[in-house]
């Protein structure tokens, strides 16, 4: 986050709005056409990185922008997973971008083909579950502090599977989804790196990568 006017406030107001229904159209279209659900998300971020005036990116920077980096669809990255929620509950602080703390409870883990990732809830006013993660690309194709797969705080989220109409209760996690946190793009914004425990092992070439 970042601090500011009234302005500002009003100005990221509309921006979650926005990624709320960017989000909701992904959504809807995911379970139809993987890769059409991908292109939208691409398209619908690079319009509000480009032009929204709460953007990430800084003035200069937002006017030389074009696209935000992105590997191409890779289907086999595409998962579901129920959240394992028989373990105990952990309290920790994490550091964020700019040295401040950020406190979560691990309430889960999933365990995915790839590596197990553990799921937070961020235990402040308002609260959503979180899941950040580094891989082997990360501070070489990707940002060194993780990127996110699940933020629901801030509307990123792809839902849960279902059957027959009917919510499984296994979420969808997508990393063709991930997405570099705020700070990538600029040191004023302050944002929660990725616990040291949610580290893949593997290069996951999928999502938001650096230039």
């Amino acid at each position: 986050m970042s601090s500011g006017t009234s302005t500002d406030w009003l100005a990221l107001l509309d921006w979650r709005r926005e990624a709320s229904a960017l989000y909701a159209r992904v959504r809807e279209e995911l379970p139809r056409d993987p890769q059409a659900a991908h292109h939208l998300w691409q398209t619908g971020r690079n319009a509000l990185f480009g032009n929204h005036p709460q953007s990430p990116l800084g003035l200069e920077a937002r006017a030389a922008f074009r696209e935000l980096p992105c590997w191409p669809y890779d289907p086999a990255l595409a998962f579901s997973a129920r959240v394992d929620t028989t373990g105990p509950q952990e309290r920790l602080t994490v550091p964020s971008s700019t040295g401040q703390d950020t406190a979560l409870v691990r309430f889960g883990r999933v365990q995915l083909p790839i590596g197990t990732l553990d799921v937070y809830w961020i235990d402040v006013y308002g609260g959503g579950v979180f899941l950040p993660f580094r891989d082997a690309t990360s501070g070489q194709e990707s940002y060194g502090g993780g990127r996110y797969l699940l933020d629901t705080a801030k509307s990123a989220d792809l839902g849960s599977t279902s059957l027959n109409g009917t919510a499984s209760g296994e979420l969808v996690l997508d990393f063709n989804f991930a997405y570099h946190p705020s700070c990538f793009y600029d040191p004023r914004w302050s944002c929660p790196l990725a616990p040291p425990q949610n580290v893949l092992g593997v290069p996951v070439r999928a999502g938001e990568r650096m230039a």
